[in-house]
């Protein structure tokens, strides 16, 4: 068997995010494309075996100053100002939020002027 490696990390990060995306409602493709960026990313990728294994971040991955843990808060804040509530309810699905975090970093590396806009500007519900 020479010349195969076998890396047995990688399938259960592999099935741990399709369960997890199955849980939060997330498309098979978009779950699919995730996967594939992430191979891309070792840093990123060390974030989401972490991810699997303790349910937080481990937020040593930053981007322009920026780790996962910024970009889920982003998230929940403009989730929460969209739907003018100010509590999580059931319908504000974390693990979504968590899948949401990992592309969205992968996404401001690929473009990060855009995304860093995105993160410091704070609009008002009326221009969301």
């Amino acid at each position: 068997m020479n010349g195969i490696i076998y890396d047995a990390r990688r399938i259960r990060a592999y099935e741990g995010m399709m369960s997890l995306g199955e849980y939060a409602g997330r498309e098979e493709k978009w779950l699919s494309r995730l996967w594939e960026d992430l191979l891309g990313d070792e840093g990123l990728m060390k974030e989401w075996m972490y991810y699997l294994d303790h349910h937080s971040f481990l937020d040593e991955e930053k981007f322009s100053g920026y780790g996962l843990t910024d970009i889920y808060v982003w998230q929940m804040d403009r989730y929460n100002l969209i739907r003018e509530i100010g509590k999580n309810p059931r319908s504000c699905n974390k693990e979504s939020m968590v899948l949401g975090a990992f592309r969205s970093m992968l996404d401001m590396k690929a473009d990060p002027e855009t995304y860093i806009r995105r993160l410091t500007d704070r609009p008002g519900a009326d221009q969301l």
